[in-house]
């Protein structure tokens, strides 16, 4: 194998050198031109249409030392330390903080989505979020979602917490699977736990309350409801029963106002549940 002339790879060699030379110079001209650059402006992006914390709350969690980011050296701004006084705030579930050459500082936030209000036993009120965390009210928002009240012994410190008691998981699996189906979503206006620590739901259409019980099976208890919906209450009007029981896996039991004697059961079939369910239409 030739070996290249010596005098090619001197050449070579020398270019690489002024090449890195010119960068070290450039790293050292950016360097010194940024240090020079204040902060002009502060760009708050806050996507979404809830507003648990505007745009004036965001800038004066980015204070430092109590004075604006306005005006301050680009150079001697910690954007870490932004980013994490910005994500201990309970609304906000992340944060992003990044600089233009121009001096702008762009703020992107992501606020928390809660999808239930708990009203617990105590009288406190809380989120619970799509993750399942508590998080406070919010003196600038109130959010529009599924509230629940009654025997709710999941207590809150005031601060971003997991649920820990049963009734408080049971309510936010109950309320995020309703929330994520459209007919149940626009049918279920609250949900509520009895005495017996028993989840009830209330709708929107009709005076009567679905006694859900438990969480667990979920699906086959909505499909049972929706087979009731459509084969028993057509029959005899959305008000003939004060309770409708969906907690048993296998039948829903219909409890009716007045004080007449028990009708017969009937089996509903449903081509949707493909199982039988059988209905026990009780007046009481």
């Amino acid at each position: 194998m030739l070996k290249k002339p010596i005098w090619k790879q001197l050449l070579l060699g020398a270019t690489w050198i002024i090449l890195l030379g010119s960068l070290v110079m450039l790293m050292g001209f950016i360097a010194g031109k940024k240090a020079e650059v204040v902060c002009k402006e502060v760009k708050v992006y806050i996507p979404g249409s809830q507003f648990f914390i505007d745009k004036q709350e965001i800038e004066g969690i980015l204070q430092t030392n109590g004075h604006a980011l306005v005006g301050v050296k680009m150079d001697s701004i910690n954007l870490n330390d932004l980013e994490e006084k910005l994500k201990a705030n309970p609304f906000i579930e992340s944060a992003k903080v990044y600089t233009d050459m121009d001096g702008t500082i762009n703020v992107e936030i992501s606020q928390r989505q809660p999808i239930l209000r708990i009203m617990n036993a105590e009288g406190r009120d809380f989120y619970v979020d799509q993750h399942g965390l508590k998080i406070p009210l919010s003196a600038n928002f109130t959010a529009r979602v599924m509230v629940a009240n009654g025997y709710i012994d999941e207590r809150f410190s005031g601060g971003i917490d997991t649920l820990s008691k049963p009734i408080g998981l049971a309510l936010f699996k109950t309320a995020d699977y309703i929330r994520k189906d459209s007919l149940w979503d626009a049918q279920i206006a609250q949900l509520y736990v009895n005495k017996d620590r028993e989840i009830e739901l209330i709708p929107r259409v009709g005076n009567n309350r679905i006694l859900l019980g438990d969480a667990d099976s979920l699906e086959v208890k909505f499909r049972n409801l929706l087979a009731f919906y459509k084969k028993a209450l057509p029959q005899v009007g959305w008000d003939t029963y004060k309770v409708i029981n969906i907690k048993y896996a296998n039948q829903v039991i219909g409890v009716r106002n007045g004080n007449t004697k028990k009708d017969s059961s009937a089996t509903m079939s449903t081509d949707t549940a493909k199982v039988n369910t059988g209905t026990s239409l009780i007046k009481k």
